[in-house]
């Protein structure tokens, strides 16, 4: 399995986070069918204040550009990612990797 840790900012705007917060709680089923089709485990994603933080836990033959690519094309990926960017803190054509900041592991309990 491969992880993959990446933060966003959103909004700073307490009723635009609201709404991105219930976005979430009813993601739109293809949105979910989609992101388990490119070989996504598991997604779970964080917030403090703006800052989100992601975790993706994928399979091993997972590639970031290319599955995450395909994702993009997948059936109302693009429509869930107009409508969210208007919660983020970043262009509003931006794809999901340019918003999304993969981050660095620097420590791991062993």
């Amino acid at each position: 399995m491969k992880r993959y840790c990446q933060t966003l900012e959103l909004v700073n705007d307490p009723e635009k986070i609201e709404q991105y917060v219930e976005a979430h709680r009813q993601v739109w089923p293809e949105i979910q069918k989609g992101i388990r089709s490119v070989g996504i485990l598991d997604m779970q994603i964080y917030r403090l204040g703006t800052r989100l933080f992601m975790i993706c836990d994928t399979v091993d033959e997972f590639d970031w550009e290319k599955d995450n690519a395909r994702l993009a094309q997948l059936p109302r990926q693009a429509e869930w990612e107009a409508y969210v960017s208007q919660f983020q803190g970043c262009a509003a054509n931006a794809s999901s990797m340019e918003k999304w900041q993969l981050m660095e592991r620097i420590f791991k309990l062993e």
